[in-house]
């Protein structure tokens, strides 16, 4: 747990600095300079990195692989199908456990047992998805909201990734808190997740409340990147609570669900295990993308406006939020799974291991039972010669 909190803590520490530096020469001093800034930042680092390359070579363990995950799955659902057709029986606990090969499928027990504690993830990996379509709000909805606010503070115009910094701060804050109750926490992980969807929740329904009250203060003239804009005269700080609460839900969730992930899958596939994560989170940025456009369409633009003090943003908002809602609740019903994660599931596995290699042994006892029964029938004469 520690490994993570310090990891994402660095990560968020970065973002803080670039937030605040990079977006400030973007808005103010030149708009292809903080582009330039971070193309050469990114090449410099995979010069570093192409210079170390040696000592950063790592052989992961062998024994899984993707393919050999995807085939276990493949492998189950033919042995069901052709046990359905033909009217076999084929009790089993797990209907991955077709793919065992006393079940007529073609891999080991370790291999199932493997894919079987990966499938146990993907609840939580399909939770995630509408929480990762929320914390891209960030950079979208309320990236829009802080545009048309006043961005002036005594004279000096903010930029409006500046703002990003206050959903940053709590999770620079609560990391080294959650770190130092690490046992605490991996009791109770599954709670922990939970209440990080339910402040992503009250983090959206209050950026609905925040975007009317946003349009009960009178417009202004505000230069942004060489144009002039109308928008709110309200104070962009006004809208901190909901970056606030988006931070606090980043904090609790994301070291979280990889410390699950991570935990609670064998070592061999552990691998796999993050990419799936991975790959889920990007499929939440994707979601976000289509419910944009397709409330765009359905309302025509009334939702997602052009122009915010046009259209009727909040209901976006409320919407995502009933979303979020559903979705925080039907996570609290499987949370119980993620909970305790004290002992790593490779223990789980020792018992199967354990009975393979009994198997293993008893048949090469059986091969040495066969060749000293053969050696017993030879004469002495044929053993002198």
């Amino acid at each position: 747990m520690s490994v993570f909190h310090r990891f994402y803590w660095l990560i968020n520490l970065n973002s803080a600095v670039v937030f605040v530096c990079i977006s400030y020469v973007q808005q103010s001093v030149a708009k292809n300079l903080g582009f330039l800034i971070p193309f050469v930042s990114v090449l410099m680092a995979l010069i570093t990195i192409h210079m170390v390359h040696s000592e950063m070579i790592y052989q992961p363990k062998k024994g899984s692989s993707l393919l050999t995950t995807f085939g276990v799955f493949a492998s189950a659902l033919k042995v069901c199908c052709v046990r359905y057709r033909y009217y076999l029986d084929g009790h089993v606990a797990n209907w991955l456990d077709h793919a065992k090969e006393n079940y007529g499928g073609w891999y080991s027990e370790f291999h199932v047992e493997s894919t079987k504690s990966l499938l146990r993830l993907f609840p939580l990996f399909a939770f995630q998805i509408l929480y990762r379509t929320c914390i891209m709000q960030i950079p979208s909805g309320y990236y829009l909201q802080t545009m048309n606010s006043n961005l002036n503070l005594n004279g000096f115009l903010l930029p409006i990734a500046a703002m990003n910094v206050i959903s940053i701060v709590p999770l620079l804050i609560l990391a080294p808190v959650l770190e130092f109750n690490t046992l605490y926490v991996s009791f109770l992980t599954g709670a922990i997740i939970f209440v990080g969807h339910i402040s992503t929740t009250l983090s959206v329904m209050a950026a609905g409340f925040f975007e009317i009250h946003r349009k009960h203060f009178p417009l202004v003239e505000q230069t942004l990147s060489g144009k002039v804009l109308l928008v709110s005269s309200m104070p962009c700080f006004h809208l901190a609570p909901q970056y606030v609460l988006l931070g606090v839900a980043e904090a609790l969730v994301t070291p979280t669900c990889s410390l699950i992930t991570f935990r609670l899958v064998p070592d061999r596939i552990r691998r796999i295990s993050m990419h799936f994560l991975t790959l889920f989170n990007g499929a939440g940025c994707f979601l976000g993308a289509f419910i944009v456009q397709v409330v765009y369409v359905g309302s025509q633009g009334i939702w997602f406006p052009n122009f915010l003090n046009e259209g009727k943003l909040e209901r976006f908002y409320f919407f995502l939020a009933s979303l979020m809602m559903v979705n925080t609740f039907g996570f609290w019903k499987v949370s119980h799974r993620y909970d305790n994660l004290n002992q790593e599931y490779d223990q789980g596995l020792q018992g199967s291991l354990l009975e393979e290699r009994l198997l293993q042994h008893e048949k090469s006892l059986k091969f040495y039972d066969s060749i000293l029964e053969s050696s017993s029938t030879v004469s002495p004469v044929e053993t002198a010669l």
